[in-house]
């Protein structure tokens, strides 16, 4: 094949890539998320792509003979949620404006240098719509089950998650790194298998490694900061506080969110002070930010920690000691989501 033909051919298929996987991306901005700035972006970086799908480049195209369009992989066959489909569209974009930047210098360096830049556009928008994506499940999900060590640990979890649970916090300190990075992996694995957030307790090293969508900091865990530095700006951090003041400086600080409590006593916390209702109360009418009242809830009290204003909860024997708990969870969110 003349060389010039089979640049204009690989310039062809990946303007017409990049184009429709920003469609799809686009798509889903001005309908799902009615975000006409976002929207507006997609379109835009459409037409700067546009310009350069000339009628010369068009006309290299010999679809028949395309041996690529045979090649398939079972992942491209199946999107479970509208995360997995914007990451792989996302991809796809940025992945074909690779190409077109390093065969672009070959037709026109004007063509690369723009490409390139279009690139990094959608580098910043993919951060931006995962972190959005994140944020948005994280105040939709008014149950946060924090883990603790029992036997059957995996069915339990995947339980509660068929059961409607869209939040996870891994917490073990009692085991060695190795076996803690193993099962953290496959526990961000199961989260994501049912479209729930997983978030790590206190190690920011192995919510970093497993790829996890957060990290829970205690009062004497690394500052927020610093977590962010490590982790990335689309990344959840939420911090426990027991007082006006921890939350305060929280807050100030730019956690996502915060735990309030123990609001009871509890086992998990022997060495904390019940903070009580009026702390729940406090955070009802105070916080700025998404806030999960956390601390020996259960069906018992459920009730009345809501009356005192909370509408997302956080707990852990309630449903990693449950005889079901896949019922638990349902009757839980039920609780919570009644109005």
């Amino acid at each position: 094949m003349d060389k010039n033909l089979a640049i204009f051919r690989i310039l062809d298929a990946n303007l017409d890539r990049a184009r429709e996987g920003l469609r799809v991306v686009e798509e889903w901005c001005r309908l799902g998320l009615e975000n006409s700035d976002w929207a507006e972006k997609c379109k835009q970086m459409r037409q700067e792509i546009a310009y350069w799908h000339t009628s010369e480049l068009r006309m290299a195209r010999d679809t028949p003979n395309d041996p690529g369009i045979q090649i398939s992989h079972p992942q491209e066959e199946k999107r479970e949620t509208i995360n997995q489909l914007l990451q792989a569209n996302l991809c796809r974009v940025q992945e074909a404006l690779r190409v077109l930047e390093e065969y672009g210098k070959l037709y026109d360096g004007n063509m690369g240098t723009a490409c390139k830049k279009i690139r990094y556009q959608v580098y910043t928008l993919e951060s931006e719509l995962l972190q959005n994506y994140r944020y948005q499940k994280l105040k939709q999900s008014p149950l946060y089950l924090v883990t603790s060590s029992r036997e059957n640990f995996l069915k339990i979890v995947e339980s509660a998650l068929q059961g409607g649970l869209t939040l996870l916090q891994y917490r073990e300190k009692k085991i060695d790194d190795i076996v803690r990075l193993e099962m953290a992996q496959k526990l961000c694995e199961l989260c994501h298998q049912y479209d729930a957030l997983f978030i790590v307790n206190d190690r920011v090293d192995i919510a970093l490694a497993v790829n996890a969508d957060g990290v829970h900091l205690g009062q004497q865990d690394i500052p927020i900061a610093l977590a962010r530095r490590i982790l990335g700006p689309n990344k959840i951090i939420g911090r426990s506080t027991t007082n006006p003041q921890e939350m305060e400086k929280a807050i100030a600080e730019k956690a996502d969110y915060i735990g309030v409590g123990p609001v009871y006593a509890t086992p998990t916390k022997p060495d904390k002070k019940a903070a009580g209702l009026d702390y729940v109360k406090y955070a009802a009418e105070t916080s700025s930010i998404p806030w999960f009242a956390i601390g020996g809830i259960d069906e018992t009290n459920m009730t009345e920690v809501i009356a005192s204003g909370a509408t997302q909860v956080a707990l852990v024997r309630a449903i990693m000691e449950a005889d079901d708990p896949q019922k638990t969870t349902q009757k839980l969110l039920k609780i919570l989501t009644v109005k």
